[in-house]
């Protein structure tokens, strides 16, 4: 069975065609439309209230026999990492697949790391397909390695190869059970669990990584070639096919751990070797020999790669380094600010906000973008859910601005910490009822659970509410001692 699909598209038929059983996730950039096109099948599809929720809800499924999928974008990635990490000499049941959402460009994030670190951190396979047809390989064989090595496998996409579009055949696995938790792995103690893992699951991991099939070699000429992976070995291809006809190209999609008999027998066969990836110089550092050439010599820059970026390397391919001129972008250089909504109903709260004089700390929501000029009332965002915590930090009592999917997403222990520490913080939550940023996902009432740890709670519905009354309000709970809150009511005019 035959059809054209896009990479999102030929993911979601792996995950369907492999038997998977259950599916969370967390919202946001590029990955949320996946997660949006497994809700029209009959399975358990659930946004999660974060990401280490969401694999350790898939890791109970696995255990079970239950094959289970994550979906997250990058910088969820950090979220779920502490399960992730111990999951992998814990061991699993079933085959768990996490997909993780790469930015680069940072076209829609708070910054433009690599999630194939995290096969490295966690010891994990790390596939990073190129096209809808070995997206849709990939997962087939992901789900079947994760069972092999008792791990959960990551499948690296970005947004390009998410919009890529390509024929894929589907092939019927026909699999109906799927190997449960064994318990035997408590027999061992921590340290014999990790070298259980490194003399029985990392050599398979090895093995799958040069025997998947899902490396492909372009033999043109021995003078120069191209090792890359993900989207840009398609755009690779694009390049050496309209312009460099004599250039090889060994194009990798199981990139952790890296197929090491196969990357060593190209660059012995070529004079120069560039490495063509995005974002950071994952491949590039693991080889670091003479002749191999990419982001760390300067050829090319670190984040998102062009077609024009390919050319310019080659061009200069003779050079052992090369000095490339930065100029780190600005919103003016941009030429564009995202910023609130014009009707947005917490227009009237940001203005008040930016006429207290105190520090506000922010968090990943649509605050965030009150940041910039010409708003400037947000002082430092890190993370979702982080600016509670943050404001305990500072000297004197001072604003946490946050959105209540932040606050359900991992705010409520930076609550928890104020409270615990008799911190002055004044909270102020905007509560919409959705996660605004991420395509309007509902978010939990958290209402009484927050009357029920800050007895000093004021409910404000913001759209009836002047700036004189608001200032008031506002100027008379940051005199006071300890933990206040004001969950600011308003409805996104956007969903």
């Amino acid at each position: 069975m035959s059809n054209t699909c896009s990479g999102a598209e030929a993911l979601v038929f792996g995950a369907l065609d492999s038997g998977v059983n259950l599916v969370t996730g967390v919202p946001g950039f590029p990955i949320t439309g996946i997660m949006e096109l497994l809700m029209g099948f009959r399975l358990e599809v659930r946004w999660s209230i974060n990401e280490k929720v969401a694999l350790e809800a898939a890791l109970g499924a696995s255990a079970v026999g239950r094959r289970a999928m994550v979906i997250v974008k990058h910088v969820g990635m950090n979220v779920l990492a502490d399960p992730l990490v111990t999951s992998t000499t814990h061991t699993i049941g079933a085959g768990l697949v996490i997909i993780a959402g790469d930015d680069p460009g940072v076209q829609q994030s708070q910054n433009e790391q690599d999630s194939r670190y995290y096969g490295l951190l966690a010891e994990v396979p790390v596939f990073d397909p190129c096209n809808p047809q070995v997206a849709y390989n990939s997962m087939l064989q992901a789900f079947k390695l994760s069972e092999k090595v008792l791990a959960p496998v990551i499948i690296r996409i970005t947004d390009r190869s998410n919009r890529e579009k390509g024929d894929v055949q589907r092939t019927q696995q026909g699999q109906l059970e799927f190997p449960v938790f064994d318990r035997d792995v408590w027999s061992y103690t921590m340290k014999g669990k990790h070298q259980r893992f490194h003399s029985s699951s990392y050599p398979k991991m090895q093995q799958a990584s040069t025997e998947s099939g899902l490396n492909v070699r372009y033999d043109r000429g021995r003078d120069v070639g191209i090792i890359s992976s993900g989207y840009l070995s398609t755009l690779v291809e694009q390049v050496l096919t309209d312009t460099y006809k004599d250039v090889s190209h060994l194009a990798l999609t199981l990139v952790n751990p890296l197929p090491m008999p196969v990357i060593d027998r190209f660059i012995e066969q070529h004079a120069k070797v560039l490495v063509v990836e995005e974002t950071e110089k994952f491949i590039e550092h693991q080889l670091c020999r003479p002749g191999v050439l990419g982001k760390g010599t300067g050829h090319l820059d670190h984040g998102k790669v062009e077609a024009v970026d390919i050319i310019l390397a080659l061009e200069n391919i003779d050079w052992e380094t090369v000095s490339r001129p930065l100029n780190p972008e600005t919103i003016a250089s941009r030429g564009s600010s995202r910023s609130i909504c014009d009707d947005c109903p917490y227009h009237v709260l940001y203005r008040v906000l930016g006429t207290l004089g105190v520090p506000v700390a922010g968090d990943l929501g649509c605050s965030i973008r009150t940041a910039p000029p010409p708003l400037e009332v947000v002082d430092i965002a890190y993370s979702l859910g982080s600016s509670i915590a943050t404001a305990t930090g500072f000297e004197d009592k001072g604003i946490a601005l946050i959105g209540d999917y932040g606050l359900v997403h991992t705010g409520l222990q930076g609550l928890i910490e104020a409270i615990h520490h008799k911190k002055d913080v004044l909270v102020v939550v905007l509560k919409n009822n959705i996660a605004a940023l991420t395509g309007g996902q509902d978010v939990p009432d958290m209402t009484e659970v927050v009357r029920t740890l800050v007895p000093d709670t004021t409910v404000l519905d913001i759209e009836n509410v002047d700036e004189a009354e608001l200032t008031e309000l506002l100027k008379t709970e940051l005199k006071k001692s300890g933990v206040s809150v004001l969950l600011a009511r308003g409805k996104c005019t956007q969903y």
